[in-house]
């Protein structure tokens, strides 16, 4: 069988970019690193670059000659290798997954904790009549088969907030959506909305699952610039701020960055209502009762 090109994929790229990063620390050249391992160069640099595979063993000979002896670096490093060429769960789907897309669900896999705030409710909380029509109306060039797949897709992926492989606990999700998301109709989905409103109060029992609410009469806030999701890890990798706009996804990292991101969701989470006022507010909605 033909040796396979490998993937740059997200894991593999973090990987690498966590690869250089402990060896610039260090002081030591890419061909010292190679040297150390009995590759030629160019094969170390292709790791680095997310475009050669690399196994456990010999990242954990890479991080030893780097002079890292953190455990729970070597772990978190070491488990990476392991799972870098996993097939995503989402891999069934195909071409209809746009790249950004598969970053992000990556992420979320791997993922401690996720933040959202967006014009709209977030997918890991849309039910499937609404993920239709969210995807139908902002996906302009998707046919009718690909709106499908992707709400398909939307709800299979809220599994993690309830079960995840390996033994890891369920995402830890907040979320904080404007007063205006809830009170969307749909003219072809008239029980639309009463759906995902009941849905909202059902999975908002979650203990992981947290929801805000923005109020209509509420005070200007950071989330006004449109949707962000900061998407958290566990040491040692960083956190990653997730922006989307009409042609897909934009990743924000570097700390300094990231921190004005989550600087701005502390002061959304401040301006909204509070959850037990939240949860009044979509009641009402849901019931007909707000005015």
């Amino acid at each position: 069988m033909p040796n396979q090109r490998a993937v740059p994929t997200l894991r593999r790229r973090r990987l690498g970019n966590e690869l250089r990063r402990r060896r610039t620390a260090a002081g030591l050249e890419s061909r010292a690193a190679a040297e150390a391992m009995g590759w030629a160069e160019s094969k170390y640099s292709r790791v680095e670059n997310a475009k050669g595979r690399v196994t456990p063993q010999e990242v954990e000979s890479l991080l030893k000659f780097f002079g890292v002896e953190d455990a729970q670096v070597v772990a978190a490093l070491t488990n990476l290798a392991r799972d870098a060429s996993k097939r995503g769960w989402w891999r069934p789907y195909g071409d209809v997954v746009a790249d950004s897309y598969r970053d992000l669900l990556d992420l979320e896999a791997d993922a401690d904790a996720e933040q959202f705030t967006g014009p709209a409710i977030p997918g890991l909380l849309q039910t499937s009549a609404y993920a239709r029509e969210i995807i139908g109306a902002t996906g302009l060039t998707r046919t009718q088969e690909e709106v499908h797949a992707l709400a398909e897709l939307r709800r299979a992926r809220q599994a993690i907030l309830t079960t995840r492989p390996g033994g890891l606990a369920p995402l830890k999700l907040w979320a904080v959506v404007h007063e205006a998301a809830l009170h969307m109709t749909s003219a072809e989905q008239p029980h639309m909305m009463r759906e995902q409103l009941r849905h909202l109060l059902d999975i908002s029992d979650l203990p992981n699952v947290t929801i805000q609410v923005l109020d209509l009469r509420g005070t200007a806030h950071p989330g006004m610039i449109g949707l962000m999701e900061i998407v958290q890890f566990p040491a040692p990798w960083p956190t990653v701020v997730n922006l989307e706009n009409l042609r897909g996804s934009h990743f924000v990292e570097g700390t300094e960055d990231v921190k004005v991101f989550e600087d701005a969701f502390a002061r959304v989470v401040a301006a909204a209502l509070s959850v037990d006022a939240s949860r009044m507010k979509i009641r009402n909605i849901m019931n007909g009762l707000d005015t």
